[in-house]
């Protein structure tokens, strides 16, 4: 945990967030600044500051990144219709928080192209 990462702070308690999931390897919450009417963020547990860090020993938790926002979106009542998932990756594709998370997007129809 990096104490200065609200990520880390929520992960741990320590800060508030709406939390919708939390396991041993990965915490999902929602956006305080949501850009569709579902925007949850899943974080893994651990810090990394952007994905560039994660290496094959992450596997575990990239993979369950991933399935958690599956299960998620069908919580969410969005599976069917469809969902957008984002990871940005450096100040140049828009990531603000660094302790690397994924964006669940849904509940409206998405807009294209990205970027």
């Amino acid at each position: 945990m990096t104490q200065d990462c609200v990520f880390c702070r929520i992960v741990a308690g320590e800060a508030p967030a709406q939390i919708v999931y939390q396991d041993d390897l990965v915490t999902a919450f929602w956006d305080i600044r949501p850009v569709a009417p579902v925007h949850i963020l899943i974080a893994p547990n651990a810090h990394y500051r952007s994905l560039n860090e994660m290496g094959p020993e992450e596997e575990a938790v990239a993979g369950r990144m991933m399935l958690v926002a599956r299960q998620i979106a069908q919580e969410q009542g969005i599976a069917d219709r469809g969902y957008r998932l984002i990871l940005n990756t450096g100040r140049d594709a828009g990531q603000v928080v660094f302790h690397v998370h994924l964006h669940l997007l849904g509940g409206r129809r998405m807009r294209y192209p990205l970027g």
